[in-house]
């Protein structure tokens, strides 16, 4: 069993209101628990009635949560934006960040959104707050 590291981003269709507190800390309080038994890192956001998220961790275990979000009541339309193999974790410390949107960062994500060309390193800048850890900008 191989335990390459991958990083995937992903965006779906909210089928609840992303507005609400207590959702997303059920989410997150659930994504922490699985990410954790599962060697996932990564982080969420929440934001106009979708859901965008950044993970990292072994193939398989990505490929179970794709299973599994596959049936998630909570979310459609699961759009797949990067998956790649990677060397490092950039959110090795987060079983599941949820990604604070600020009035700046929605601006950004409603920009990026609207232009429909959500690139992943582009989710990942507005997740770990506008820094390019790995220079590519």
């Amino acid at each position: 069993m191989s335990l390459r590291l991958e990083r995937m981003v992903y965006e779906s269709t909210a089928t609840g209101t992303t507005d609400s507190i207590l959702n997303l800390s059920v989410i997150l309080a659930e994504s922490q628990r699985n990410n954790d038994r599962d060697g996932l890192t990564g982080a969420l956001a929440a934001h106009r009635e979708r859901y965008i998220q950044v993970l990292e961790g072994p193939a398989q275990a990505l490929d179970a949560l794709l299973a599994r979000l596959a049936t998630d009541p909570r979310h459609r339309d699961i759009v797949i934006l990067d998956r790649a193999p990677v060397q490092t974790r950039l959110f090795g410390q987060w079983s599941m960040a949820s990604a604070r949107i600020s009035p700046e960062k929605a601006a950004t994500l409603d920009a990026l959104v609207a232009r429909q060309g959500l690139t992943a390193w582009e989710v990942i800048r507005v997740m770990l707050d506008g820094e390019d850890p790995l220079h590519l900008t």
